[in-house]
């Protein structure tokens, strides 16, 4: 986002009637670049969520999208991409160390946003590293040996990095709140419904068990059957997920703990990919200020 920048200016006015001179002030103001922003670089930029990365950091303020990378629509502008009234001005490349040696010759404070897949990200990693940036990485199924590995790496270089394995504020909300409830209930399951069959359980369901588990207590100890399909896959120490197919139906997680006599549910919806930008803009913000590898954007919730 630019900033406004104004100036005042003095003139003399004649008076017609006592040729007494006074002074009046003129104030003029301008849109300039704020050269205290940070500079996001968007890699995956052409990706639904992307696109609304690109639209959330223009809106935003103390931030400016700088560059986007992507192996689709290079050449055009990233602004008409996203269906922006006004065009960036930034061409889409598929050279993310062209942008970052740009962005580094202004000593600017960089992050790069990493939207891109499990298999190339340690290196997106390195490279945004030795430009002295910083990075946000949101790629579903990271391998846990991937980020064991960037945690050294970052540690080594004293370079801060933000693993995030979700953006929505309110899945982590969600999350905290089932660690409360399982103190409270022995019994526990995860109903969740997606548009598409890809990666079930869910990253997100995946981290609820792993959440729920190694806290001293084996769930649904009256049900310990795991032969029976309908009953739903189990996870962690005894959790049992139910994952929907349903074209149509919002991205939805629903846990439900029960004890004597009570039924407690917690449910989050996602309807659009919008509600990960709240989540995205306060990740850019705090990563500037790491010098090491956090794991997880509920660190600074």
């Amino acid at each position: 986002m630019a900033s406004l920048s104004c100036q005042v200016h003095s003139t003399n006015l004649l008076n017609s009637k006592n040729a007494n001179s006074r002074r009046k002030r003129l104030i003029s103001c301008s849109a300039q670049p704020t050269q205290n922003n940070i500079k996001v670089v968007i890699n995956g930029a052409t990706k639904e969520i992307g696109k609304a990365a690109v639209v959330a950091v223009t809106k935003a303020r103390g931030m400016e999208v700088a560059g986007a990378v992507d192996t689709c629509h290079i050449g055009e502008d990233i602004g008409k991409i996203c269906g922006m009234e006004e065009l960036l001005e930034i061409p889409i490349i598929n050279d993310l160390t062209m942008i970052l040696g740009s962005i580094s010759q202004s000593k600017a404070a960089g992050v790069v946003v990493d939207f891109t897949d499990p298999s190339s990200v340690y290196d997106n990693v390195k490279q945004a590293t030795a430009f002295g940036m910083k990075s946000i990485v949101y790629v579903p199924r990271i391998k846990l040996d991937t980020v064991a590995a960037l945690s050294a790496f970052c540690e080594k270089a004293s370079m801060g990095v933000l693993v995030a394995p979700t953006l929505s504020i309110g899945s982590i909300l969600l999350q905290q709140a089932a660690i409360s409830a399982s103190f409270h209930y022995s019994n526990v399951e995860i109903v969740e419904s997606r548009a598409n069959a890809n990666d079930l359980p869910s990253a997100d369901a995946n981290q609820i068990a792993n959440n729920l588990s190694n806290l001293g207590q084996i769930y649904n100890r009256e049900d310990p059957s795991t032969d029976v399909l309908a009953r739903g896959q189990v996870l962690g120490d005894g959790i049992r997920v139910h994952s929907m197919v349903l074209p149509g139906l919002p991205s939805s997680t629903t846990v439900h703990f029960s004890g004597p006599g009570e039924v407690y549910s917690i449910k989050h919806d996602i309807t659009d990919v919008k509600c990960l930008m709240p989540g995205l803009l306060l990740a850019i913000r705090k990563v500037v200020r790491l010098k090491n590898l956090v794991y997880g954007l509920e660190k600074f919730i």
